[in-house]
């Protein structure tokens, strides 16, 4: 195949005057090979076919049928072709398919690849966008689930692991972001999650109205399959997922959630941000004060956050209220949230709730019926703590001991043939047979016995 190299050098040896001979001997080509290249009938890098594409019969057909349905699998296609005639293999196929650009372009399905974006102004303090990311093969568990939120003036973001992600989970993990972030924004940017508003109309969700309005923030739902609406968090979590959660050390939601929180002040908050940035903030002028009281010679994300204008948050979470059902393990301890409690010891392999109301220090333990049974103090969520209450540990270690005994154990080899009893019971078997030509013979099964007993004193001897 001629090369491009080749190409530019026929060509420039042709415009000093070399015959097309000379430059076929240069170039070690046949001087047709030079000749076509030189008057355009060939271009360099493709391959003349020797013979007429098999595929160009089927273009035809192809592009009716991909008018048709545009999103028919080319597995498909190959199937209905193969059955006219097509003889190459599927490579050859799915590449004649590309490089005839014969399936139409589906706008609806394109996502947000190759679309025309612009910068959306966020004014300081203006918006929170929230987003979960979901996290596979966690140290403590098969998947978990990470609440991020980011301000997307200044980009700085904070995350909070949670176990599920029902409401309650959602407003509890909401309320530890926002504490890491120092403040509420006006604005809650949402996609369709339907913890949040209706998936279909984008309402506020009448449960969760009380929320909104117990941070003073009101809840906008981004338009279906726009992610770029809420592109900031959507950064934010692949930041997130890539720095920090790949090369993550932490073993238990607890260390994780440490990790976390110094991964975002000491590497998320230090990133560095245009100073067209921080001069569409606080001016021109201002900017540079700004930098030289700081220090830096452009803004960092930490810096831009400085100047976002957050609301004071309320004194507590909102007190919605966290519930499971769990088993209580042969501990007399009951699993939640990565921790365990205790109970009595009589409620052993008994189903049990707990419950936890967010904005208080402590969980309930209640029984099916609803009477409580425990309360405790709720440790840090996945610290992997055991919390016990002193008359359930004493009342478990009574019972423990209590199952203790000084008894030998059985003699795992002696003999012990039916006694008394087990030859009335079987007797009693076989009298029951009322078939009159069967004659019952004791003696006959007391010599049965008496030859196993012997049987099994000389294998002990």
């Amino acid at each position: 195949m001629f090369t491009g190299n080749e190409d530019v050098e026929a060509t420039a040896l042709r415009e000093q005057g070399w015959s097309i001979s000379a430059i076929a001997r240069h170039l070690n080509r046949d001087r047709a090979t030079i000749r076509n290249h030189l008057n355009g009938t060939r271009v360099a890098g493709q391959r003349k076919r020797s013979e007429p594409d098999p595929f160009e019969a089927f273009v035809p057909y192809l592009g009716e049928r991909l008018r048709e349905d545009p999103h028919v699998w080319a597995t498909a296609l190959y199937d209905e072709v193969t059955a006219l005639g097509f003889e190459l293999s599927y490579q050859s196929f799915t590449r004649g398919l590309r490089s005839h650009t014969l399936r139409p372009h589906c706008e609806a399905c394109a996502g947000v690849k190759g679309r025309a974006t612009i910068e959306i102004e966020h004014p300081p303090g203006e918006e929170i966008q929230w987003d979960w990311d979901e996290l596979p093969e966690a140290p403590w568990e098969d998947d978990t689930h990470l609440l991020l939120g980011s301000l997307p003036c200044s980009g700085k973001f904070r995350g909070v692991f949670a176990e599920s992600e029902d409401q309650p989970h959602l407003i509890e993990a909401m309320d530890g972001v926002l504490r890491r972030l120092g403040g509420c924004a006006r604005r809650w940017r949402v996609d369709r999650m339907a913890t949040v508003v209706n998936p279909k109309t984008g309402t506020v969700q009448p449960s969760f109205a009380p929320v909104a309005k117990h941070y003073r923030a009101s809840v906008v739902a981004c338009p279906p399959r726009r992610g770029n609406r809420k592109g900031s968090v959507e950064k934010s979590i692949h930041f997130a997922t890539q720095r920090f959660w790949r090369t993550m050390t932490a073993e238990t939601m607890a260390q994780g959630q440490q990790q976390l929180d110094r991964f975002c002040e000491r590497i998320a908050d230090r990133r560095p941000r245009p100073i067209s940035k921080l001069e569409d903030i606080v001016g021109r002028d201002a900017a540079q004060s700004f930098l030289a009281a700081r220090g830096h010679r452009r803004p960092t994300v930490g810096d831009l956050a400085e100047l976002e204008r957050l609301r004071p948050l309320p004194a507590a979470c909102y007190p919605a209220t966290i519930e499971a059902t769990n088993l209580v393990g042969p501990s007399a301890l009951v699993p939640f949230e990565g921790n365990a409690y205790s109970v009595p010891p009589g409620l052993i392999g008994a189903d049990v709730r707990v419950r936890h109301r967010l904005g208080t220090g402590g969980i309930e333990i209640i029984s099916g019926a609803g009477i409580l049974l425990a309360s405790h103090y709720r440790e840090t969520p996945g610290g992997g703590y055991v919390v016990r209450d002193p008359a359930h540990r004493a009342a478990l270690e009574h019972e423990v001991l209590a199952a203790f005994t000084s008894d030998p154990p059985c003699r795992r080899k002696a003999n012990r043939p039916p006694g008394h009893g087990a030859r009335a019971e079987a007797q009693k078997l076989l009298s029951s047979f009322e078939d009159d030509d069967v004659v019952v013979s004791l003696a006959a099964y007391q010599a049965l016995v008496d030859d196993m007993a012997r049987r099994s004193d000389e294998a002990l001897s």
